[in-house]
């Protein structure tokens, strides 16, 4: 939860504002809480299996890129075997705080918080991570497309938010 609580107070603790640097303990604690509150059922073991928890989200991630890129997602499916939950599992629960340096993950967010659609935002953007990797991931192993995945490389934050956003016109959920 840290991960997620980091960035929230860092922008409300750095405000040049010293009234919002006095509250940004109680604004950070309204806001965390707020966004759990959305994003609760990916942390109910209950619902793992179902199309409100983690698996659902994952599948409906899977399901977009095989939309958008067939030979990617086949060969990351089938030739790989890659289970998204292995990489996957990490960007949609932290909200990809873990993937990017915090000024580009500052960025992100204030994107997804834009977003009526923040969460499906969120699933275009893992879409589009993985289809800047495609040339890589198409070459690589199970080990090579691990690596790439849990170790997102350095990458225009702005231009893969904008590819998040071209995704998500053209396959909203």
């Amino acid at each position: 939860m840290n991960e997620i609580l980091g960035p929230i107070y860092y922008v409300f603790s750095s405000h040049p504002d010293p009234t919002w640097q006095k509250y940004a303990e109680a604004d950070t604690f309204f806001c965390f809480a707020s966004l759990m509150t959305e994003i609760g059922d990916s942390f109910t073991r209950s619902l793992d299996q179902c199309k409100a928890g983690i698996s659902g989200q994952l599948q409906k991630m899977m399901t977009l890129l095989k939309s958008k890129d067939p030979a990617l997602y086949k060969h990351l499916t089938v030739t790989v075997k890659m289970d998204p939950m292995f990489f996957a599992f990490r960007w949609t629960t932290l909200l990809l705080s873990q993937e990017f340096l915090l000024p580009e993950v500052i960025r992100l967010w204030d994107s997804f918080f834009a977003d009526e659609k923040r969460f499906a935002f969120l699933l275009h953007m893992c879409c589009a991570m993985m289809i800047v990797l495609r040339d890589q991931l198409l070459e690589g192993d199970f080990s090579t497309c691990m690596k790439l995945l849990q170790h997102f490389p350095s990458y225009d934050i702005q231009r893969l938010i904008q590819k998040g956003q071209d995704i998500g016109r053209f396959h909203p959920f």
